[in-house]
């Protein structure tokens, strides 16, 4: 898409689903098991691409740069986003050049109110180095019922996503960041029985986060045109090749889920999309 044309007439929303796994994500989706995730999604699904990280910090920089997973197969490939530089060779006509830093205080510079909604620790403003990321942003929030080890932490994200959609007057345009924190470690507590992190909490715990995407996406639809961006940070070893966890280098952590789409208003539209009627 060439994203130029979007800017300044649609809001933006970025959600990572920290530490999704590509397998996992697929595998829900063709299951039937992701329903409100398989309401917004292209009709291929999930695309498969390479992270540019391999664990939080290290991944959210590039992201905030302009540098989102980059599609797997050979070639160049440019990107919706990117941070005018000498030598880039990924940037075409319909790529949003921008001059800053990172992305989200040059979109702030285009009239946008920028919020981030953290979640795991990168994000929790407890020490200088968790406030690097929420310090970009206009409005941030992190509480411990935000972040990893609340099972309800979606909820009470996109609880307050859905307070700024109402909040912020409907001709302002809104960037919104999430870093969904419920799929990272500690994830068993979404597996009835479970005393320990499997790829089978994992699954359970994408489970329980698109139960609460809904919401989300309805109150999304009463307020304007939305470009979405989904996208894991990384993946996550639970005993492949010996390996647990993840910050190292193996295919699984290296290949995360992502995509992008347009969620039109119903107000734009005269109606309801089809997944919400």
């Amino acid at each position: 898409m060439d994203i130029n044309n979007l800017i300044g007439t649609h809001d933006i929303l970025f959600i990572t689903l920290d530490t999704l796994r590509y397998d996992v994500a697929k595998k829900l989706l063709e299951e039937g098991r992701t329903p409100n995730l398989a309401k917004v999604l292209p009709s291929g699904g999930w695309e498969e691409r390479h992270t540019p990280g391999n664990f939080t910090y290290a991944a959210h920089h590039a992201f905030f740069a302009g540098f989102l997973p980059t599609p797997i197969t050979p070639g160049v490939h440019p990107r919706l986003f990117a941070l005018r530089f000498e030598g880039s060779t990924t940037i075409n006509s319909n790529t949003c050049v921008l001059d800053g830093a990172d992305i989200i205080t040059s979109l702030a510079s285009k009239g946008y109110h920028t919020v981030c909604i953290g979640g795991v620790g990168f994000f929790n403003k407890l020490t200088p180095l968790s406030n690097v990321f929420p310090a970009l942003f206009k409005e941030s929030y992190w509480s411990p019922e935000l972040g990893v080890t609340n099972p309800k932490s979606t909820e009470n994200q996109i609880a307050i996503a859905q307070d700024i959609l109402i909040k912020i007057p409907r001709d302002r345009r809104l960037f919104i960041f999430i870093n969904i924190s419920a799929l990272h470690q500690p994830n068993y507590f979404y597996l009835s029985g479970a005393k320990t992190d499997t790829i089978e909490s994992h699954a359970a715990a994408l489970e329980y986060v698109d139960s609460q995407l809904g919401k989300l996406w309805e109150t999304l639809q009463k307020r304007a045109p939305t470009l979405c961006i989904l996208c894991s940070d990384h993946g996550t070893t639970y005993g492949e090749d010996g390996y647990t966890g993840h910050r190292l280098n193996h295919p699984i952590v290296g290949t995360v889920p992502y995509a992008e789409f347009i969620l039109n208003s119903s107000e734009a539209r005269g109606d309801k999309l089809p997944f919400l009627q």
